[in-house]
């Protein structure tokens, strides 16, 4: 049989209990891996990227064992990757799927690049308004600075 006529796939191993995190633009993957501290995590881990894509053309994926993670955490993936899915797997099915978007607020996530706002000079977490999804333009609450998403500091 020729090389034309056998099917190549990639074989990554199925998780028994995780999340795969799927659709992550190409560009994004290792901040996204950078924001969730895959590095600091002892679970198995498998990250692939530039896989072929129907939806985007290419993308990246990142599969994490017996791992489920918290709002604030989702959160942070929308910041710098919306749209990707969560797929969240318990003995081998995939029990759920989530669409990351960035919520209406955003509560001790990132910082207000205003020296002067209350914030970044006492204890106390920070608070944004999501002001436009699709550009992920935010005001803080505090002080009322606005930034665009190439402007946010993720704490």
């Amino acid at each position: 049989m020729s090389d034309k006529g056998k099917r190549k796939e990639l074989q990554v191993a199925a998780l028994e209990n995780g999340t795969a995190i799927d659709h992550i633009p190409p560009a994004q993957l290792f901040k996204v891996a950078e924001l969730l501290g895959l590095d600091k995590m002892d679970n198995r881990i498998t990250i692939g990227n530039n896989f072929e894509s129907k939806k985007m053309g290419r993308k990246g994926m990142i599969k994490i064992a017996d791992k489920f993670f918290a709002e604030d955490e989702i959160n942070r993936i929308a910041l710098v990757a919306p749209n990707v899915v969560l797929n969240i797997i318990r003995d081998y099915e995939v029990v759920e799927k989530k669409c990351v978007s960035l919520p209406d607020e955003l509560i001790d996530i990132i910082r207000c690049n205003n020296p002067k706002c209350i914030t970044n000079n006492e204890p106390m977490k920070s608070h944004f308004y999501v002001t436009d999804k699709e550009t992920g333009a935010v005001k803080c609450r505090y002080c009322e600075r606005k930034a665009n998403k190439e402007e946010i500091t993720i704490k």
